[in-house]
C-alpha cells in the first residue's frame, strides 16, 4: 500500500482545499441563525451513523478487521459529493454545505475519538508508540483543518476568480478521489474481490439504512422538502478519501481501507437510486 500511503494524504489535504474555497463565513453563520436542520443532520451523521454501523456489524458478525474499516467510514464526515448530489436532488444545498464545513472541520476531533473507541470494543489494541488518538488528530488537523481555512483565506482575496472556478474546483477534487480509490484497487487487485465479498453486505446494508433512517428523522423534524432531501443524501455519502488517510494511519494493511473503497463504490449507485425516490416522492 506504498502508493496509497504516500498519496491519499496529499489528495486529502487538496480535496479539503477546493472544500475551504468553496466556503464563506456566511456558511457557519447560517448553523447560528437557523440551527434546527443543521442539528438534525448533525445528529444523524454523527451520532446515529456510528451507532448503526456498531450495531450492524455485530448483527452481521463482521471481521473485527473489517468491522474497524466500516467504523472508519461511519466516522467520516460528509464531502463536497454530497453537496453536489444535493444540488442534484434539489436538496437545501446551503445547509448540505454547511454540514459538510462544520463536520469536516471538528472531525479532526470525533473521528479519532469514534475509531479509536471502536477499537477498544472490537478488541483491537491500536494504541502505542507510533499510534494514538492525539497523534491521529494533529495529522488530520495538518490535512482537513489548515487546507480549509487556507482555502476560506484565498477564497475570500480572489472572492470573484474563485466563484467562477467552482465547477473546476469539484472535478478536480472528484478526479483526486478516483486517483486514490483505483490505487487501493491496482495495488491490491489480487485480493480484493474477496475482502469485497466479506464487506460488501455491511457497507451497503449501512449506507441503505443509514439514508432510510435519516429522511425518516428529517421528515418527522425537519422544516421542509428540501432539507429533509439534504440530510437523507448527507448521511449516505462520506468522505472516502478522509476515511482512507485514515485506514493508512493506523496501519499497513489493506484490509482497514477495504470497506471505505466497498463503501465508495456503492454510495454513488445507491445515491442516485435515493435521489430518483425523492424526485418521485416529492
Amino acid at each position: 500500500m506504498e502508493i496509497v500511503t504516500k498519496i491519499a494524504p496529499i489528495a486529502l489535504a487538496i480535496i479539503m482545499l477546493g472544500l475551504g474555497m468553496g466556503l464563506t463565513t456566511e456558511d457557519f453563520k447560517r448553523v447560528v441563525k437557523n440551527p434546527k436542520d443543521f442539528s438534525i443532520g448533525f445528529i444523524c451523521q454523527l451520532i446515529i451513523l456510528p451507532i448503526v454501523a456498531f450495531l450492524l456489524i455485530k448483527i452481521l458478525k463482521t471481521p473485527i478487521e473489517l468491522a474497524l474499516g466500516v467504523m472508519i467510514i461511519a466516522s467520516a464526515p460528509g464531502g463536497i459529493t454530497s453537496n453536489v448530489l444535493t444540488k442534484f436532488a434539489n436538496g437545501d444545498v446551503a445547509l448540505s454545505v454547511s454540514l459538510t464545513a462544520v463536520i469536516s472541520i471538528i472531525s479532526i476531533i470525533t473521528v479519532p475519538l469514534i475509531v479509536f473507541t471502536s477499537a477498544d470494543l472490537l478488541g483491537i489494541s491500536l494504541v502505542d508508540e507510533k499510534i494514538n488518538m492525539t497523534g491521529t488528530a494533529l495529522k488530520m488537523a495538518l490535512v482537513v483543518a489548515v487546507p480549509v481555512i487556507l482555502g476560506m483565506v484565498i477564497r475570500k482575496f480572489a472572492d470573484n476568480f474563485i466563484s467562477s472556478k467552482t465547477s473546476i474546483i469539484n472535478k478536480i477534487t472528484g478526479i483526486l478521489f478516483l486517483i486514490v480509490f483505483f490505487s487501493i484497487w491496482i495495488e491490491e487487485r489480487d485480493n480484493i474481490f474477496n475482502y469485497l465479498a466479506q464487506a460488501g453486505l455491511v457497507v451497503l446494508t449501512l449506507n441503505i439504512v443509514m439514508m432510510t433512517i435519516a429522511y425518516h428523522v428529517a421528515k418527522v423534524f425537519a422544516s421542509g422538502i428540501e432539507q429533509i432531501k439534504c440530510i437523507s443524501i448527507e448521511c449516505g455519502l462520506q468522505n472516502g478519501t478522509l476515511a482512507v488517510f485514515i485506514a493508512t494511519e493506523i496501519s499497513n494493511e489493506i484490509i482497514y481501507m477495504i470497506p471505505t473503497a466497498a463503501y465508495a463504490l456503492i454510495m454513488y449507485f445507491t445515491g442516485f437510486i435515493f435521489i430518483y425516490f425523492l424526485k418521485n416522492k416529492f
